[in-house]
């Protein structure tokens, strides 16, 4: 009686399971540079809607046996799962299982969205059971097979395959579809393109189900965590990291693509090729000497337009983008904030500030070679990035003043309006502060290397941020440019 009511509560609201299929073509992003070079075919990756014969029996089994091993055996709820996971979490004292069925999730990926209540959980099952009404259990299972997203902006097994593997999904050995069934409980997380130590640990759980359920012996599954999944060579060989930048914020606009689109960037291919190189050939040089493991460059134009873009090492090994996502210390690139706010509040150039010991409670900030030279003009104060006129500066004008001059210049970070921001203790990203130098930049491109040190040496032709354990002397070559800085 209460499924009935609920039904003829939902009635109006229940969807034509006869248009799943006309609408299962997956959209294709392609992302085109400044020049009209198309860089990367991504977000959906368009690839196209497979039958279930078209897929690896491995991988349908993997799916099964992982997340739904009692799917021909139920109506599109499973009392028998629902009550081992209830029972699973009541002994773990929190939830360690989920009841939900193939059925279900699809119904979930259709039509609702992520959000947690009853409500939500009633429209599922209802949904779930419409769905086992209307369609065969084979046609369930292709469908989620084809919608389900598995990381990396891939959505269906044929695009995941493709993305992790550049091949079909029908080709996928047993370990390559492990791995991929394994990211259907945390696709982003366990993504193997962000963590692939990760991905292989998950792949080793699925094995185990999968041999639980009987699809593959104990050697096989041995043979297989012996011998995990290896990923083929990113076929984005040029600004992996603009590219999911670019369709992050895609994504935040419009969702998921339902039609091609080409995204017309400001990307210059040229520009991007040696920022890669530039980037590459430092930390080779001086990285495991410094102790510098990561890097990046933003490099924009006076418009604000990006037109090369580096989020570290290597996109393939860490797609982690340090550009735009990471906050580090600016240190003495910040001190442009506080002088610009002086300048703002009628300071001149040749205006004096000491330069001498100050000591605010137990911090006490010294110069980087310990010498003071008692007063001196804002311009040298500036020229040299001396630490403690900053401190004393910063102090006149008011640390709010300071955070507001940021904020009109675009610093969207946290900034905390403490003695100590004077020399760039609150954290910002690099795209955010390469951002707010345009204004004080008259040529047409700029890098400002930013390092913890000294002013004077960081404002040449972009930004570059190192992460570093510790201060180090490095150089770093950008075209016939040489840039030394502490």
């Amino acid at each position: 009686l209460g499924w009935a009511a609920l039904f003829a509560f939902m009635l109006p609201k229940l969807p034509d399971t006869r248009a799943l299929y006309q609408e299962s073509r997956q959209a294709k992003v392609s992302v085109v540079a400044a020049d009209g070079r198309v860089i990367a075919v991504r977000g959906a990756t368009g690839e196209r809607f497979v039958q279930l014969a078209e897929i690896s029996p491995f991988l349908v089994e993997a799916v099964i046996a992982t997340e739904d091993s009692r799917f021909y055996r139920h109506f599109g709820l499973d009392p028998v799962g629902l009550a081992r996971a209830a029972v699973d979490n009541l002994r773990a004292g929190g939830v360690v299982a989920g009841g939900s069925t193939i059925t279900q999730q699809l119904a979930k990926n259709l039509y609702l969205t992520p959000e947690r209540s009853l409500t939500r959980k009633l429209q599922e099952l209802t949904l779930a059971i419409w769905l086992e009404a209307n369609l065969g259990k084979d046609e369930i299972l292709t469908l989620y097979l084809n919608r389900v997203y598995l990381g990396a902006g891939a959505y269906g097994v044929e695009a995941a395959a493709q993305r992790y593997f550049a091949k079909p999904a029908k080709d996928l050995s047993l370990p390559e579809a492990a791995m991929i069934a394994g990211l259907l409980k945390a696709p982003s997380a366990l993504a193997p393109t962000s963590d692939l130590d990760r991905a292989r640990e998950r792949a080793g759980v699925v094995l185990g189900r999968m041999q639980d359920e009987g699809y593959v012996t104990a050697e096989q599954a041995e043979a297989a965590r012996l011998k995990p999944a290896r990923l083929a060579p990113d076929r984005d060989e040029l600004a992996g990291y603009f590219v999911d930048w670019v369709l992050d914020g895609l994504a935040d606009q419009l969702g998921k693509p339902q039609h091609d689109l080409f995204v017309r960037t400001t990307l210059d291919p040229k520009l991007q090729a040696t920022a890669e190189t530039a980037l590459g050939q430092a930390l080779a040089r001086t990285g495991e000497r410094s102790e510098v493991g990561q890097g990046a460059i933003v490099l924009l134009d006076t418009q604000g337009a990006v037109r090369a873009m580096v989020g570290g090492r290597s996109h393939r090994q860490s797609p982690f983008n340090r550009a735009v996502n990471a906050r580090r210390q600016p240190g003495s690139a910040f001190k442009t904030f506080v002088y610009l706010t002086a300048l703002e509040k009628g300071w001149q150039p040749g205006n004096t500030i000491d330069d001498r010991p100050v000591k605010i409670g137990d911090w006490q900030p010294v110069n980087f070679d310990g010498k003071f030279r008692g007063k001196i003009t804002l311009e040298e104060a500036f020229a040299q990035s001396i630490n403690s006129a900053a401190v004393r500066l910063a102090a006149t004008v008011g640390p709010k003043a300071v955070v507001e001059t940021a904020r009109q210049l675009g610093i969207a970070s946290t900034l905390q309006p403490v003695p100590s921001l004077a020399l760039g203790t609150s954290e910002v990203s690099l795209l955010e502060l390469t951002g707010a130098y345009l204004p004080v930049m008259g040529q047409r491109f700029f890098i400002a290397f930013v390092f913890f040190g000294n002013l004077a040496q960081v404002i040449i032709r972009c930004i570059l941020v190192l992460e570093v354990e510790r201060h180090q002397m490095l150089e770093l070559r950008f075209g016939q440019r040489r840039v030394v800085f502490l």
